[in-house]
């Protein structure tokens, strides 16, 4: 045994030995912000591949590249006040998969992207340029939302996309104005994301960071500010031969114009053995923590402890659907939700964002945190514990009504794109849950400051449920639960 670890300390040294800078100005790039260095920077990065490794260094300067394709064993390293800015031009983006991107690594391994240095996409004046170019007639129909007025989201390149990749790390770098989501990191194996910045609040679909279908992921210590979701995590494999697993996301801060942390929409396989800790939430438009089991997949066994969360429309959002072409509904069960504090708005708390979520197209009070199944598919085995949830109340009958008597006739939807307002008003003010199965609330917390005419939490339909220590704090009504359909 030892042995073999002094051999494999050897063959590490002699490699690292053997690896060589490359800096990008030796092969032709020009750091003046005018440049195309594309065809400069792709050659550094291929020859400390065909060497079998080495650092490619990006110095400080404007870079202007297209698409660049990174290879196994080469790290792309950011000195201080170093830039890669995006082209303008929609042609030199090229893709391998479904995205085109910036930055592409496809079947890599030991690839990273390190430095202190940032990715600018310029992605508010690119997608204009691709919206022009519709207008011109140079994009298909087919390939453009008229509803919501711009090319549709394939091709708008992101900055970064990492597809089957193994040990990957992304980590101290900027990234900044992408035209559609920042970063997607599809179908890998061990991946690292650490001390990043993203600040895209640049055009629609600016998702932070998205995980699809990857294990053995570490997101730790980023700072996200987007334009959609700001953590978001995916499946989207038909054959559910590979799926999320071992997930841990830690120690960020989150701005969205959309959901702080996602797990779903797209969920056609399994998610599971997820943990997310010590998270601060602010100025965000929709949900906190939302968990969302909607293709036919099985979310199951995760841990969100430590989230604070201020000014966000929505504290919890969790629901079971069946959306885009699934056969069957999915499964939710198995979920820790622990020591959280949220403080909900009165008013939208996107209102400094350039890109605000979209406005709603009817009148509503202020939406509770829901807990939704469907019929025959209830959420399963849910902890609640340590919850502070504060709202701001004012809730009045005159201005949207549902009264407990008609709580039927809050919609089932299961077809339905999940978010937190899709039922329309709620006859509740703190939680709404309908379809579950073993929900336990242990030392929640809810409080309203101003009185609000509706029950402040209302159940239809429960298998198990359990209180714990449920304090409702504002609410002089002496009807404060609700309960019908509960065993």
């Amino acid at each position: 045994m030892k042995f073999i670890f002094t051999l494999l300390i050897l063959i590490f040294s002699i490699t690292h030995a053997s690896a060589r800078d490359y800096l990008i100005t030796d092969f032709g790039a020009i750091g003046d912000g005018l440049t195309n260095n594309t065809s400069s920077i792709q050659l550094a990065i291929n020859k400390a591949w065909e060497a079998g490794g080495g650092k490619v260094v990006i110095p400080k300067g404007k870079f202007i590249s297209g698409t660049i394709f990174l290879k196994s064993n080469v790290q792309v390293y950011f000195q201080k006040g170093a830039k890669l800015i995006g082209s303008l031009n929609p042609d030199d983006y090229k893709k391998v998969g479904k995205w085109k991107a910036l930055i592409i690594a496809h079947k890599t391994s030991n690839v990273s992207l390190i430095g202190k240095g940032c990715i600018d996409g310029r992605g508010d004046k690119l997608a204009l340029k691709i919206d022009s170019l519709f207008h011109a007639g140079q994009i298909d129909s087919a390939d453009y939302n008229f509803i919501e007025k711009r090319p549709k989201y394939y091709l708008r390149p992101l900055l970064i996309e990492f597809l089957e990749c193994q040990n990957s790390v992304v980590q101290g770098i900027t990234l900044l104005k992408s035209s559609c989501w920042v970063q997607t990191y599809e179908l890998c194996n061990h991946l690292k994301i650490q001390d990043i910045t993203v600040d895209s609040d640049t055009y629609w679909n600016n998702d932070g960071i998205d995980i699809v279908d990857c294990k053995n992921v570490q997101i730790s210590d980023c700072d996200i500010n987007a334009s959609d979701d700001g953590i978001c995590i995916k499946s989207e494999d038909w054959t559910r031969e590979r799926f999320c697993d071992s997930i841990t996301i830690s120690n960020c801060s989150v701005r969205s114009s959309a959901s702080a942390i996602k797990l779903g929409t797209s969920s056609v396989s399994h998610m599971r053995n997820i943990s997310i800790r010590n998270i601060k939430v602010y100025d965000t438009y929709r949900s906190a923590i939302a968990i969302e089991a909607m293709q036919g997949g099985i979310v199951e066994n995760i841990l969100v402890e430590n989230i604070t969360a201020t000014n966000t429309g929505n504290a919890i959002f969790m629901r079971i659907g069946q959306i885009r072409g699934a056969k069957h509904p999915g499964k939710l069960r198995n979920i820790v939700l622990r020591k959280i504090k949220v403080q909900v708005p009165f008013d939208r708390p996107d209102k400094a964002y350039t890109i605000r979520g979209p406005s709603l197209p009817f009148f509503h009070n202020v939406f509770p945190s829901s807990i939704t199944g469907i019929v025959d598919h209830p959420i399963e085995s849910v902890l609640l514990e340590d919850i502070t949830i504060i709202y701001p109340g004012r809730g009045k009958a005159a201005y949207a009504n549902l009264p407990l008597n008609r709580i039927s006739d809050v919609p089932e939807l299961p077809t339905k794109y999940p978010e937190f307002s899709m039922f329309g008003e709620l006859p509740a003010w703190g939680f709404y849950v309908r379809h579950v199965e073993g929900l336990k609330m242990k030392n929640v917390t809810i409080r309203v400051k101003k009185a609000d005419y509706r029950p402040a939490v209302v159940v239809d339909d429960a298998k198990g449920l359990k209180f714990d220590n449920l304090k409702i704090k504002g609410d002089k009504k002496n009807d404060t639960v609700f309960m019908k359909n509960v065993q």
